[in-house]
This record gives structure tokens, C-alpha cells and sequence, in this order.
């Protein structure tokens, strides 16, 4: 009889004299007409194209649904550790990553089930619209979770959703809807993203106890009042709050703050001593304000900790006063009428000078000819000036 072989009907090799015996055998039985012999061949001849079209249809399938396919071959696999098999389907577990869940670009509606041993869950670029609580109550070892690009409203996130999280780190809610931060939030985070939402007021408490955080992302809300918004952070480092609403800059800034960046707001001054009584600032980024001459004290970014200062596109007249120890200063953009040394050097001789490396004085009113020769001395370390 025939063989299956990769979709093909064969022949065994077998000496003639046994298929001749076999023919004569079926003729003095009679068993096989030749119209029944012909209606045989015809349903083999079926069969194959039938299973060449079950290979096209898979091809195409796989074509089609690739990534589904993948995700559910992969439980078919022995060499994937015991744990992925606890993998939500619309996800990857990596087995070199047991520790990690990642659900990103899946056009996912809702948060999948997180087993309890995940520590880092991606659920970036999804059409998540909410967070019912108790999501994450089976996996309260979670150090990462990874939200932005979603659609996540305020009303429809759980006042307990993170409640239960006490080792999170990172949680990344950029690039949504929200207009609140969420309650409860960990005591145990170090960086929170709440940029690109529709943020308009920071209530008091929101961020109360987060005496670990070092990084808060504000950027591009519509918060107009920031007083008191990082009030008990005292390990906070980087403020980015650019591109809101800002009159004033917020007071009560954590004495360890580094990095402020209040770029696209509508602030017109600097309160006095604001930097002294912030020691260890090092870049501030004030640029596309309304600062004037007038909104800014005599000597009051004259503070040795400042590296790069940002003060373009607003509203001065003159170079302020500032520290030897500054590196990089930006005032393009502004009306500035003179090019003063004393802003950069109280006293000119080869002992006194400034440690600028770039400075850009474009789009104002001076040219390279008011820059007098003796800035030669003053600014001997300057590698790019920009007039």
C-alpha cells in the first residue's frame, strides 16, 4: 500500500513480480472496477490539493496574525522556563526576563492579569482608558510600571490602584488624559512621569511622605499655581515643570533640587536670594518667559553651584550679573543693547576670569564690534560665542 511522505503519495520500491502478483490477485477477485479505480484516483488527486490549500490558508494565518501566533507557540517550547507559561497571552514574558511583562503596541483596552513574581511591566502605547483597583494587588512586587502613551482618565483610575505597590520605583504616566495626579500613590517612588497630561492644580498632599523621589515630570499641563507642589521631597533633584501656566517660580524647593527646568511658562521675575537659599542648583532652564531687567534682583544668579543657565527668548536688556564658575549661558532672543565684561568678570587681569565655555547673545541688539578686546583676559576659556 502507499505511503504519506511531506504531503506526497508513493509508491513502495517493491520487485515486480510482487506487484504483478498483486494485480493479478485483484483481478480474479474482481474487488476493484476500473470506474472505481478511476473515482480512487480522482479523490487522492482531491485530497492533495486539499492539503495544499490547509499549508496556503496557514501561511497566510501566520502572515496575518504573526505576533499571535508567536505568543502561543511559545507555550510549545520546553526550552521556555515553567514561568512563562504564566504569561498573559497578549504579552511577552522573555525567559532570560522572568521578572518582566512586556504588553506595549497590543491595542490593549485594559491592564492584563500581572502574576505575582513581575517586577516590570511595559503597557506603553495602548488604548488603556482606566485602572480598576485591585489590578495590581497579586503582583505587590512591582518595581516598574510603564503606562504612558495610553488613554488614562482621572475618573476611571482607582483610588487604591497603586495603594499596595510599596517597592514601585518608576511609574510612567506621561502622554495621557489625566486631570489630577492619582491618590495614594507609593511612598516608595523615585520617578514619576506625569508630563503631556491636562493637569491643571496639584492639590495639597499629593505628593506627601515621598521622601525618596528625585525626579518629577510635570511638563507641558496647564498648571498655573505650583506653590508648595514639592513640599516635603527632600530628595528631590529634578523639577521639570515647562510648558504650563507658571506666573511665579514655586517656592519651597527642596534644598537637594539640581536641575530646573521652567522653559515656556509666564513668569517675569526671580525672588531675591532664590538661589542662595538653593545651593546646590546647577542647571535652570528659564527660557520663552516674560523676565525683564526689572523682575530680576541685582547679582541674583551671581551663585557659585550655577553651571548652565537658560535665560533666551524673554525680555532683557542687559547681561546679568553672574558667577565665574558659569559654563554655558543663553540670552538669545532678547533686547539686549551692550556687551558688558563686569557681568562676567567683577575685576580684569590675568588672575580674574571666567571659567564660560558657550555663550549665545544672537537675535539682540549687538554685534561682534561691541565686544570689547579685553574680553580676550575675561573670557579666555570661552570656545563659542554667538552675537
Amino acid at each position: 500500500m502507499g505511503l504519506w511522505r511531506r504531503g506526497v503519495f508513493t509508491i513502495p520500491a517493491n520487485d515486480s513480480a510482487q506487484s504483478e502478483k498483486d494485480t493479478e490477485d485483484e483481478s480474479k477477485e474482481g474487488s476493484v472496477a476500473p470506474h472505481q479505480r478511476a473515482v480512487i484516483m480522482q479523490s487522492v488527486a482531491l485530497l492533495l490539493i486539499i492539503m495544499g490549500l490547509v499549508d496556503l490558508s496557514l501561511g497566510q494565518h501566520h502572515s496575518q496574525f504573526q505576533w499571535l501566533s508567536r505568543l502561543r507557540g511559545r507555550r510549545r517550547h520546553a526550552s521556555l522556563q515553567a514561568d512563562d507559561t504564566d504569561c498573559p497571552l497578549e504579552c511577552d514574558c522573555p525567559s532570560a526576563f522572568v521578572t518582566a511583562m512586556y504588553c506595549h503596541n497590543r491595542n490593549l483596552q485594559h491592564v492584563p492579569y500581572v502574576p505575582s513574581h513581575m517586577k516590570y511591566v511595559y503597557l506603553q502605547h495602548n488604548q488603556i482608558t482606566g485602572i480598576q483597583d485591585g489590578v495590581f494587588d497579586n503582583a505587590t512586587n512591582l518595581v516598574w510600571v510603564v503606562l504612558f502613551g495610553n488613554q488614562l482618565s482621572s475618573d476611571k483610575i482607582g483610588k487604591n490602584v497603586f495603594s499596595k505597590l510599596k517597592k514601585l520605583n518608576r511609574l510612567l504616566l506621561d502622554h495621557n488624559e489625566l486631570t489630577h495626579v492619582p491618590p495614594n500613590l507609593p511612598k516608595s517612588l523615585t520617578d514619576l512621569r506625569l508630563g503631556h497630561n491636562k493637569i491643571s492644580k496639584i492639590l495639597p498632599g499629593s505628593f506627601e511622605g515621598m521622601v525618596d523621589l528625585t525626579t518629577l515630570h510635570l511638563q507641558a499641563n496647564a498648571i498655573d499655581n505650583a506653590q508648595g507642589v514639592s513640599k516635603g521631597l527632600k530628595s528631590l533633584t529634578v523639577l521639570d515643570m515647562r510648558k504650563n501656566k507658571l506666573r511665579e517660580i514655586p517656592d519651597d524647593l527642596p534644598e537637594m533640587l539640581q536641575q530646573l527646568y521652567l522653559e515656556f511658562n509666564d513668569i517675569e521675575s526671580v525672588p531675591a536670594g532664590f538661589f542662595t537659599s538653593h545651593p546646590t542648583l546647577q542647571f535652570v532652564r528659564l527660557a520663552h518667559n516674560k523676565l525683564t531687567d526689572k523682575g530680576l534682583p541685582s547679582s541674583v544668579f551671581n551663585v557659585s553651584t550655577l553651571i548652565e543657565l537658560d535665560l533666551s527668548f524673554n525680555k532683557l536688556e542687559k547681561i546679568p550679573v553672574v558667577s565665574r564658575n558659569l559654563q554655558n549661558l543663553y540670552l538669545q532672543a532678547n533686547e539686549i543693547k551692550e556687551f558688558s565684561l563686569r557681568s562676567f568678570c567683577g575685576a580684569i587681569d590675568m588672575t580674574n576670569f571666567s571659567r564660560l565655555r558657550m555663550l549665545r547673545l544672537d537675535a539682540n541688539e549687538i554685534s561682534a564690534r561691541d565686544i570689547p578686546a579685553e574680553a580676550a583676559y575675561c573670557l579666555r576659556r570661552v570656545a563659542f560665542i554667538d552675537v
